[in-house]
């Protein structure tokens, strides 16, 4: 199976499946000589880790991430770094009814009809648990990225219907839905409790910002910056759309609003969304996501057996009733992948970043 590995310079290949093992992710490109505790990949995995807030799956994953290899006292030493990331509550038996039928909204059907096999034990490779994986490697470029000062954040702009207006960053670690609106937030939480009592699920928005960028990092043509941020982000399963800057709004505005007037001290403003001519501006660098439901409903579905029998299904058990807010730092790790990769690819032509001004 090709498309495991992810990055050109800071190389990421992710292995393991729902409920084997374990999952983990293997680096190649990481500097040496660069500070690196199982601590700091930690801290962005417990963001993500299971049974966390009200639209969570209950699963007990603990989500401990291993460094098996690439560290020598505490310092990257230029070789691959190994993480593992053990299933300690993995639920296999649970999944059996579904081995001889498709699920709606899974990829069940194309998967099988691509391989000829599918692991049926909660969708193997194409479930979400696999970017536990994608987020622990990003815990390794995080640490790369604050090397120059860069850090990347986001928060949910919409869930379920209901739009966040504000935009007050201190709101959103004080609710479960990474929300920055506190009226959006009670909101939110009402329409997430109705949807559990009909045994269905629901999408939003995530908006993910990346300060402190320089100006210069991308290409501008196959290899845009803003190519691979969509390529990356739209490589998480949930994610059904990607915008950057203005996005489709753009596309209702006249040039001369959608461009950025430029002064002696800098952009005036940012539709943009901090890439120009696919090579970053100096500016943040703003992305927005649409995030599907869940696929795995109560409510019961029509489907059809591996006999093209027809049938209904009732996916029960331990799922989330939306994928946010524990898909935020998914898409934090994917924006974190990329710019360390366009770091090191900067680097490796010699020519340094600049300011942006």
């Amino acid at each position: 199976m090709p498309g495991n590995v992810f990055g050109s310079f800071f190389r990421v290949m992710t292995w393991g499946e729902s409920h084997g093992k374990a999952v983990g992710a293997v680096i190649d490109g990481c500097p040496p000589g660069m500070a690196l505790l199982e601590a700091d990949i930690q801290a962005l995995l417990d963001r993500r880790r299971p049974g966390k807030g009200p639209a969570s799956t209950q699963r007990a994953e603990t989500d401990t991430v291993q460094i098996l290899s690439g560290i020598f006292e505490g310092l990257t030493t230029g070789t691959p770094i190994s993480l593992a990331i053990p299933n300690k509550d993995a639920k296999p038996g649970s999944y059996e009814a579904f081995s001889r039928l498709y699920r709606p909204g899974h990829g069940d059907y194309s998967y099988e009809k691509k391989y000829g096999i599918r692991d049926w034990r909660g969708g193997g490779r194409a479930s979400a648990r696999e970017t536990a994986a994608r987020v622990a490697a990003a815990g390794v470029a995080k640490k790369l990225l604050e090397r120059h000062n860069i850090s990347v954040s986001s928060y949910t702009v919409e869930m379920g219907g209901i739009v966040a207006n504000e935009r007050d960053m201190a709101q959103v670690d004080q609710n479960p839905f990474a929300c920055p609106d506190f009226a959006a937030a009670g909101q939110i939480a009402q329409r997430v409790e109705e949807v559990k009592k009909l045994g269905d699920s629901i999408g939003g928005i995530v908006e993910i910002v990346a300060k402190g960028l320089p100006a210069g990092l991308g290409e501008p043509v196959f290899d845009k910056l803003d190519a691979k941020i969509a390529h990356a982000l739209m490589g998480i399963g949930a994610v059904k759309g990607v915008e950057i800057g203005a996005g489709f709004g753009a596309a209702r505005l006249t040039g001369s609003t959608n461009n950025d007037p430029i002064a002696p001290e800098g952009f005036l403003s940012n539709h943009a969304g901090g890439i120009l001519a696919g090579i970053s501006s100096g500016q943040d660098i703003v992305a927005r996501v649409a995030v599907k439901p869940i696929p795995s409903i109560s409510i019961q579905q029509n489907t059809v057996t591996v006999d093209k029998e027809p049938t209904t299904l009732s996916v029960t058990g331990r799922h989330d009733v939306c994928a946010i807010p524990r898909i935020n730092v998914v898409c934090e790790a994917m924006i974190m992948l990329v710019l360390a990769d366009a770091l090191l690819a900067q680097h490796a032509l010699g020519i340094a970043p600049r300011s942006a001004k």
